[in-house]
């Protein structure tokens, strides 16, 4: 090999001295990147070496391909496959800075059906200085054109084999090295920032399309024997509702409220003096709603998608991707759905266009009868941010629509004005920002929030004007975290508290609330997240859903499983909470000895894997309760031209 390449002295000056320097700078970047742009949890000097070498393996591996062709062929696959890499690292980097996560396949996916409407968002997490991830791109275009450094040229494909193989061994030693640290890493890792901490971002993306093709190929080899075990564990794990409160809802209207990044502790917070959401202090603590102050977000890279996915069917997303774009084409049984049975009408309101998170489509396999997209309402430029209506406009255009439908209806309304980076346009609100050391979103978060309460407050009103409150079932729910721990440093001001990984991890509670008319609510303590609300709200409606494979438990029985798993396979309970290698008691903030908690553990990771069992092996296809009409996406249509309203 040493014959072939060269000695080191004469590396940079031989035939493949472009090749290697392409290596290195490539290599040297993308451990910049890793120091400058991802907090990775770096806890001891093997992982410190781990991460300088990760990208040693994938910069051999993909620039080598270069070296398999022709000619001056070589010089130009050199460069393409240096922007094709740099490329997906800058998508992570921006993509990190907002949701602290690492791009999947489904989300490039994801990105195909929601392009076009990510523009604003994409654009404030970009810095002019971000130009700097493309230069040894750019220098090796200069160095190649002005001959700086001599071109690829004649027959490399010897030397190519040699650079593949040396990728290999250098990725095989990686990987034993991580192995070491954190056992069975490929087979039991949830976290994507394990995978990345480990192997490297380019490592991880073969890795997820590896995972990818495998998820694909589970519904392809399901059969109705798979069910069994799923159902034997649903049916043994079923709660049973609380006979104060099951079919106190009974007949009634049922109006979801997706809250969109409305985290729980904006719940009674002030800014110089004054409440940040008063409409929904008081609904907190006047009787009219229960309000769950320990709810979970539960979602994973589909964000409202996932919290919309987990609040109808009780099942877990996906750990990649999202179940709206990845399992549309599967077999449901949502709130919809089950409450067709019961003749009831279901639509939703959004005011954005129907294709966003291929709504469209999956709304159709959940059951909904009609879906008032941004082609129902007036999206001229003073009634529009972000990603389509204000709040304000929306819910004042949507009266009409709801006040037209059959009763009873199940309906979903989805807001947008409380959406990252969280600028108000001028006259929407007086309510002061914050000052708390970060202009660019936390600041803006507490306007924005007092602009949602004030128009939830309005939409309460014209409910009560309506005549519908007095039999209407109202659930309002934070759909995921707004503020994303790279904002820390300000948030810790918010708190006035440091805030660290278990601190963090409490800040992904969410509100939750649940009004129900003749139902004098309270604040329920009880630990929960989304999976639970589907079973909580139709056990109100008097539908017993122990034939139904649902993952969650009734937040208002006394049997309640407290135990809330997260996407990545962390998990919180009233007592702990558990983050990777780490159980922190929730009493003092302070590390515990996690192996007392192992029941609790293996509950989170069952759930987990039973929900998986079902999304990926669309395992509903073989299981229908007894009184489920299946439902037949072919039957449903959004063009507007052919619905009635």
């Amino acid at each position: 090999m040493k014959k072939l390449l060269g000695s080191p002295k004469k590396i940079l000056s031989g035939s493949l001295s472009v090749f290697f320097l392409a290596v290195i700078l490539f290599w040297l970047k993308t451990y910049a990147a890793y120091q400058i742009e991802f907090d990775l949890g770096i806890e001891n000097k093997l992982q410190k070496f781990l991460l300088f070498i990760n990208p040693i393996s994938s910069s051999l591996l993909f620039l080598g391909i270069a070296l398999l062709f022709r000619k001056r062929g070589q010089n130009v696959m050199l460069v393409f496959m240096n922007f094709i890499l740099t490329f997906l690292l800058y998508a992570n980097v921006v993509y990190y800075r907002f949701f602290n996560d690492f791009i999947t396949v489904p989300v490039l996916l994801q990105t195909k059906t929601n392009s076009g409407q990510l523009g604003d968002s994409v654009l404030s997490l970009m810095s002019p200085w971000d130009v700097f991830y493309f230069t040894d791109t750019i220098l090796l275009i200069l160095f190649l054109v002005f001959k700086v450094v001599k071109p690829l040229k004649g027959n490399n494909r010897r030397p190519a084999a040699f650079v593949i193989a040396a990728a290999v061994i250098v990725f095989l030693f990686n990987l034993g090295l991580a192995e070491k640290d954190r056992p069975q890493l490929l087979s039991r890792s949830f976290d994507r920032n394990y995978l990345v901490k480990y192997l490297g971002t380019y490592n991880f993306t073969i890795y997820d399309m590896i995972q990818n093709a495998k998820s694909s190929s589970q519904r392809a080899m399901a059969d109705s024997s798979d069910i069994v075990d799923v159902e034997n564990y649903i049916k043994a794990n079923y709660t049973a509702p609380n006979p104060e409160y099951f079919g106190k809802a009974k007949g009634m209207n049922v109006i979801y409220v997706s809250m969109e990044s409305l985290q729980n502790f904006i719940i009674d917070y002030k800014i110089d003096g004054q409440e940040v959401t008063p409409f929904l202090n008081s609904i907190a603590h006047n009787g009219e709603a229960f309000y769950f102050k320990n709810v979970f977000h539960q979602t994973g890279q589909g964000k409202t998608s996932d919290a919309e996915f987990m609040m109808e069917n009780s099942l877990f997303p996906m750990s990649q991707g999202a179940v709206f774009v990845n399992k549309a084409q599967n077999t449901y049984q949502a709130m919809p759905g089950i409450l067709k049975g019961q003749n009831y009408t279901s639509a939703v309101f959004h005011g954005n266009y129907k294709t966003f998170w291929n709504r469209n489509e999956i709304y159709k396999a959940f059951g909904y009868d009609k879906f008032y997209d941004a082609e129902y309402y007036d999206m001229s430029e003073e009634n529009t941010k972000n990603y389509g209506m204000k709040d304000v406009p929306f819910f004042e255009q949507s009266m009409p629509l709801l006040t037209g439908l059959k009763q009873p209806f199940y309906t979903k309304f989805i807001t947008l004005s409380n959406h990252f980076p969280f600028k108000m346009d001028e006259g929407d609100t007086d309510f002061p920002a914050g000052e708390f050391g970060d202009d660019s979103v936390v600041n803006n978060y507490f306007q924005s929030a007092h602009y949602m309460d004030h128009a939830l407050e309005m939409f309460f009103n014209d409910l009560k004007t309506s005549g519908l409150y007095d039999h209407t079932v109202v659930v309002l729910y934070g759909d995921h975290y707004g503020i994303s721990e790279n904002h820390n440093e300000a948030m810790a001001n918010v708190v006035g508290k440091e805030i660290n990984d278990f601190e963090n991890a409490q800040l992904q509670r969410i509100p939750l609330f649940i009004h129900v008319p003749g139902v004098k609510g309270n604040i329920v303590d009880s630990y929960g997240g989304q999976v639970d609300v589907s079973p909580t709200v139709l056990h109100l409606l008097g539908t017993d859903t122990k034939d139904y494979m649902q993952i969650g438990s009734d937040l208002l029985s006394p049997q309640h499983q407290q135990t809330v798993a997260f996407r990545n396979g962390d998990f919180v309970s009233p007592e702990i909470t558990h983050l990777g290698e780490k159980t922190y008691s929730n009493a003092t903030g302070e590390l515990v000895d996690g192996k007392q908690y192992k029941d609790q553990s293996d509950q989170a990771n069952m759930k987990l894997k039973i929900s998986d069992e079902i999304v990926y092996k669309d395992l509903l296809r073989f299981y229908t309760p007894q009184g489920f009409k299946k439902i037949d996406p072919k039957d449903y249509s959004y063009v507007k031209k052919t619905d009635t309203k």
